[in-house]
């Protein structure tokens, strides 16, 4: 870790207020927040290696929320990926997985999928684009796939979505191939508005649906996939081979359960948020992607070193005790500093003007 790195992670720690991602909560109050939560809902067994308990709750709100027959949960959203997808492969006779060139698997996963479960992996979408029913078609040999595998949104390109009518045509041609469809959804959650419909509507598209609890949810970990009953018995089969049925899951599913009731209701008013942020932020010579954003996470790009704008940022968190946005890092153009935002319930008491300023003034382009 550089020095740049130490300082700027020493000042978001000092930190009494955010703007970006959720407010620190710490293993105390967090495990008290739990406690709470267990008698509030009426919480009062164990699971048994998944079975019963929080976790069975958990599962039954979640397969509704989807509408599908059954969810299934992991503590690991890699695993519930693998799992789901080696499913498929495995009904289908093929190791072939259609992905865009930017998904999780092959950014983040240190090539797990494919030495673990043998998939191989073909190019769906490179870059900022959004798969289409074409980009399926023109996939060589695309009716001996064992599964093709959406992102929503797709996270490296700023939280990109398609529009609906683009998705749907793209399940209906994934239908005609007879290819499974599974949704790579950790931020499924933040992409409703966006789309458009509910929860329901939009899972109805994929044969198999992954959430993540830990991102948008705040919950200690875990994710699950929504599917049909006989995929969810499959699923279960995978996860425990995996070694991940563990003893007892009920810290896991419970702080989940509390993200559903606490987190889910106001990421609509994150993403409205981040739109105005983002808009504040055009208006004053920085630029975002997308413009405007899908979701409550997007990129936002501006001239300057990317070390000279961390270590302004660094300074402001020491002096302010409030962080406006992570470290900063070189974008693909010479000269161009880029960073992620995501927004959370920390940041809705804060005008968004007053915000794009701070970053404005951070930046510090040449023509200010």
């Amino acid at each position: 870790m550089s020095e740049l790195e130490e300082r700027f992670g020493a000042a978001a720690k000092a930190c009494d207020d955010t703007v970006v991602w959720h407010a620190r909560r710490g293993p105390a109050e967090t495990m008290a927040l739990l406690a709470q939560a267990a008698d509030d809902l009426g919480i009062e067994e164990w699971d048994r290696y998944g079975a019963g308990g929080a976790v069975a709750r958990l599962e039954g709100e979640v397969a509704e929320l989807l509408g599908k027959p059954a969810a299934v949960f992991f503590v690991s959203g890699g695993m519930a990926q693998m799992a789901a997808l080696r499913v498929w492969c495995e009904r289908r006779g093929s190791q072939r997985v259609a992905v865009p060139d930017l998904a999780h698997q092959l950014r983040h996963e240190t090539d797990g999928p494919r030495l673990l479960q043998g998939f191989r992996f073909e190019t769906l979408t490179r870059g900022w684009d959004t798969a289409t029913a074409d980009d399926l078609r023109a996939i060589a040999g695309h009716d001996r796939l064992g599964a093709v595998q959406l992102e929503l949104p797709l996270r490296e390109a700023g939280c990109l979505l398609p529009t609906w009518e683009e998705l749907t045509a793209f399940s209906a041609a994934a239908r005609d191939l007879g290819v499974p469809l599974h949704v790579d959804g950790a931020r499924l959650w933040e992409s409703q508005s966006f789309l458009g419909h509910d929860l329901a509507d939009i899972s109805a598209l994929f044969d198999s649906v992954y959430v993540s609890f830990y991102k948008g949810l705040r919950a200690v970990a875990g994710a699950a996939v929504g599917c049909d009953e006989d995929v969810a018995t499959e699923l279960r089969a995978w996860r425990q081979r995996m070694g991940g049925t563990l003893f007892g899951m009920t810290p896991y599913a419970l702080s989940a359960l509390v993200g559903l009731r606490e987190e889910l209701p106001r990421l609509g008013e994150s993403v409205a948020w981040a739109r105005s942020l983002a808009a504040e932020l055009v208006a004053r010579g920085l630029r975002v992607q997308p413009d405007p954003p899908h979701t409550n996470t997007f990129l936002v790009f501006a001239d300057g070193d990317p070390d000279a704008i961390t270590e302004r940022v660094a300074a402001f968190m020491e002096s302010e005790r409030v962080m406006p946005c992570g470290g900063w890092r070189p974008a693909q153009a010479p000269g161009v500093a880029m960073t992620e935002v995501t927004i959370h319930g920390a940041a809705l008491d804060k005008d968004p003007a007053v915000v794009a300023g701070w970053y404005a003034d951070l930046v510090a382009p040449a023509d200010r």
